[in-house]
């Protein structure tokens, strides 16, 4: 799918960081960076990201050494999504036996690795939720993604970092119609990228991007 994302013209494929689908505890979930550096070493062109990694699942030093390894792969192309997790993730690392820090340590955590990852050129974005989370993303000068928000709502983060835009498809029965209005809502609020979770209309996402007069976000 991501190679046929890449013929179409589709800007990037991104995959989330958890030990089980959020709500699913039965199911297992594929680690992002031996997939994404799959796709990177089979793709040319494709922007390759995590959404989010979250910080605390390994050390900091392991997390920017595994970005380090998938930007040796995909240099130039590697957009490194950084989120804290929340009280949604907190049984992963639980049942797991992976500490599940305070929120104070673990957006230190963000800081140190969105700072090193910055240094090394990698592109940085932050999965915005609490106030304070999004305040670490500004203080740094990296984008804040924002899920399932709405057009306001981008429109106000906008006016203080940049922002990008995250959430599922919609769900309707002429997707090139509603993909094409949320992608131009978001694009026109300020957002310089939407991601769809999958499942994904790649063709109406293509063509909701390239029918923005402007050039739209990708």
């Amino acid at each position: 799918m991501a190679r046929r994302a890449e013929e179409l013209g589709v800007d990037g494929v991104f995959c989330y960081d958890h030990l089980w689908p959020m709500g699913q505890p039965e199911r297992p979930a594929i680690a992002p960076f031996p997939l994404l550096a799959a796709v990177a070493a089979t793709t040319q062109k494709v922007t390759v990201g995590t959404l989010v990694a979250r910080v605390g699942l390994v050390p900091d030093e392991v997390l920017i050494s595994e970005f380090d390894a998938l930007w040796a792969l995909a240099p130039g192309r590697v957009v490194a999504a950084l989120g804290t997790g929340d009280r949604l993730s907190a049984a992963e690392n639980e049942a797991y036996g992976v500490p599940f820090a305070p929120a104070a340590e673990r957006r230190a955590s963000l800081r140190r690795c969105a700072r090193a990852l910055r240094r090394r050129g990698v592109r940085v974005w932050v999965g915005g939720g609490a106030p304070a989370t999004v305040a670490v993303a500004e203080e740094e000068g990296v984008a804040v993604n924002l899920w399932a928000a709405s057009p306001a709502e981008v429109a106000a983060q906008a006016r203080r970092s940049e922002v990008t835009w995250a959430g599922p498809a919609p769900d309707r029965d002429d997707p090139d119609s509603a993909v094409a209005a949320l992608v131009a809502e978001v694009a026109g609020a300020g957002a310089t990228w939407a991601v769809f979770g999958w499942p994904a209309p790649l063709e109406a996402m293509v063509r909701a991007a390239r029918s923005l007069a402007d050039g739209g976000c990708p």
